[in-house]
């Protein structure tokens, strides 16, 4: 229960790159255990590396969400596009936690709702509730102006993220999955730039960064609720808990908008992504050939007509 737990926090916190419509096909991609998930405009292609050393293969059919109204409204198409790849990505990781570590046990209906639950739980506790009693505590100590408060709480906030950051890549498993990330994007940044021949040599000359990356998405998140939450009002302290939580998916629509527009801006975008991206080096690790091998190969079975889907 422990380890779904920790898997779901760490969907949310950054290990998925959004497509945001590229201008050649549309890709996006997740590290997993032992592998990489990357999602073709028709399919998703998993590949994981066995404990026997070859390459497991499977792909499934990529039916978006936002393709039916009124999920593809703006503001709206960002937090269904973020459930949607909740919802593959957990999919996702506990296949290859199947396939690279043996576990095969199957988890019930109940304990996928349990352990979302204590997950949800977690991140209001940390993301809400700690910045907001930080902010506090300075407007109790400081005198701070509503204004100030807020922005403090916004600071706070992006403290508390860059340092479980960076406290969870000390764990090896954890550097692991962050190798894959930093292949997965070096893969999908050979690709965009137009590389015809994907070998994990030439794969390997490219940036482990990328500019639609989960990261930037919740940095860009933490600012834009600095605004957002400030709408909130005055109220007791469960009360302001209680409204960021309602008003979460009000930031989340707001910043896929931002990063969906950035992406599209070219030069200028990028260099208005170019703060968020620099936590990047924290959440990717630079990748072997082997692992680019695993991140090449997903990439081929999401954009394959060919393959076989699996349900």
């Amino acid at each position: 229960m422990r380890k779904l737990v920790f898997k779901i926090i760490n969907i949310a916190f950054g290990l998925y790159s959004e497509d945001a419509e590229s201008k050649k096909i549309p890709i996006g991609g997740q590290a997993v255990i032992e592998g990489v998930l990357m999602r073709g405009p028709k399919r998703w292609g998993l590949a994981i590396r066995k404990p026997e050393g070859d390459i497991f293969h499977e792909v499934w059919e990529n039916k978006p969400w936002t393709e039916k109204n009124p999920w593809k409204f703006p503001l709206i198409r960002g937090v269904v596009t973020l459930v949607d790849m909740m919802h593959t990505g957990i999919k996702a990781l506990n296949r290859s936690a199947e396939i690279a570590l043996g576990e095969q046990e199957k988890l019930t209906k109940r304990d996928f709702f349990l352990a979302v639950a204590i997950a949800v739980f977690a991140v209001v506790g940390l993301f809400i509730a700690l910045p907001l009693w930080i902010s506090d505590l300075c407007v109790k100590y400081f005198g701070l102006s509503a204004v100030q408060k807020n922005i403090t709480e916004g600071i706070a906030r992006g403290f508390i993220f860059v340092g479980y950051v960076a406290l969870i890549g000390l764990w090896s498993d954890i550097k692991q999955v962050f190798r894959y990330h930093g292949a997965e994007h070096k893969t999908i940044n050979a690709y965009e730039s137009g590389v015809i021949d994907l070998t994990p040599e030439e794969t390997a000359k490219y940036s482990r960064i990328h500019p639609r990356c989960g990261t930037s998405f919740l940095l860009v998140v933490i600012v834009v609720s600095i605004i957002v939450f400030s709408i909130a009002g005055r109220g007791g302290f469960i009360w302001r808990i209680a409204s960021r939580v309602v008003l979460l998916p009000v930031v989340m629509g707001i910043s896929y908008e931002i990063i969906k527009g950035a992406s599209q801006m070219g030069i200028f975008g990028k260099i208005i992504m170019y703060p968020m991206m620099l936590l990047q080096y924290l959440t990717t690790r630079e990748p072997d050939l082997k692992q680019l091998e695993v991140s090449i190969d997903s990439l081929k079975i999401a954009l394959d007509n060919e393959s076989e889907v699996c349900q």
